[in-house]
Order: structure tokens, then C-alpha cells, then sequence
């Protein structure tokens, strides 16, 4: 069967992604970091769409493929918290005063 851009953009479901590029997916690390895996995906996506904008359809979902494994497996060796891919690992909440921030005047 022949794999579309069409059939692609119809997925919704982290599993499905997998399911459709064929690639092997721990269903733990799945439920624990699907919405960082997905926003890791799209960010690639994006690079491949920007970057390769004349690619074929058969060399575009090769790159999908690539980018959603290569964002699966930054998840295997790091965290949310590391990766900060959403706000709110990157804004500092205003209740709290880090070590860092006191001094020893």
C-alpha cells in the first residue's frame, strides 16, 4: 500500500504515527511522554517542511518517518523537564526565589 501526505495528515493519535511509518514504540514511554514526543515531531516536521520544500512525497514521509523516530528516541535518554519544548518549562513561577537569586549581603 501506498503511503499519502493525505493519509498522513488524517492521523491523530501518537500510536498512529508509529503504526504508519512502521516503526517499533514502547507503549510506556508513549503514555508517559506523548504530547513532548508529538511537539518534538512537529518542530522537525516544521525543519523538514522549511528546509525541503521541493522533496517528493515519497522523500518527504522517509524524513517524517526519520523525525518522528529521532523524537521518540530523545525521550528514551532525556526528560520533559530538559527538553522544555512547552511554556511552562521555561517560565519561572513568581512565587519563588531560587538559591541562585540570594545573595549574602
Amino acid at each position: 500500500m501506498t503511503k499519502t501526505i493525505e493519509d498522513f495528515k488524517k492521523i491523530v493519535d501518537a500510536e498512529e504515527y508509529f503504526q504508519f511509518f512502521e516503526l517499533p514504540y514502547d507503549q510506556k514511554l508513549v503514555n508517559v511522554n506523548r504530547l513532548h514526543i508529538l511537539k518534538k515531531f512537529a518542530q522537525l516536521i516544521s525543519e523538514i517542511d522549511t528546509n525541503y520544500p521541493n522533496l517528493s512525497v515519497e522523500e518527504k514521509l522517509t524524513q517524517y518517518s526519520l523525525a518522528l523516530q529521532q523524537a521518540y528516541e530523545v525521550f528514551l535518554e532525556s526528560s520533559p523537564q530538559e527538553q522544555k519544548l512547552f511554556k511552562v518549562f521555561n517560565d519561572k513561577p513568581k512565587n519563588v526565589i531560587t538559591l541562585t537569586e540570594l545573595s549574602s549581603d
